[in-house]
């Protein structure tokens, strides 16, 4: 029996969610956002990024348009030319709750939390 309870992803569509997720499936753009979860939310420089993370240049330009086209990174211009980007953590946190959100709903009460394999 599914439960009622409010989501906070009630509102996000199956394409936004799908399109996040895709935006995740290269693994260099997993690792650079990996590399702006862990900067915290003060976020990098563009330049800092691609140090950190290893991708730089035209690729990371590529890969930070991607992930900010799926709303997950944001880009801001401080001063004349350092470029700041941020993780939208909460875009992330909102993606989780899509998938966990709904764990074991359809579940008897008895059977949730318990591991399929025994």
């Amino acid at each position: 029996m599914k439960h009622d309870s409010p989501s906070p992803t009630r509102g996000m569509s199956v394409e936004v969610v799908a399109s996040s997720f895709a935006a995740l499936g290269s693994e260099q753009r997993l690792e650079v956002l990996r590399t702006l979860v862990r900067a915290g939310p003060k976020g990098l420089t563009i330049g800092e990024l691609g140090r950190r993370s290893g991708v730089s240049g035209s690729t990371l330009t590529h890969h930070m348009k991607i992930l900010a086209g799926a709303g997950l990174v944001t880009q801001e211009k401080q001063g004349r030319s350092i470029i700041c980007v941020a993780a939208q953590l909460e875009v992330m946190q909102a993606l989780s709750d899509y998938l966990l959100n709904e764990c074991c709903a359809d579940c008897a009460p008895e059977d949730r939390g318990q591991n399929r394999n025994g």
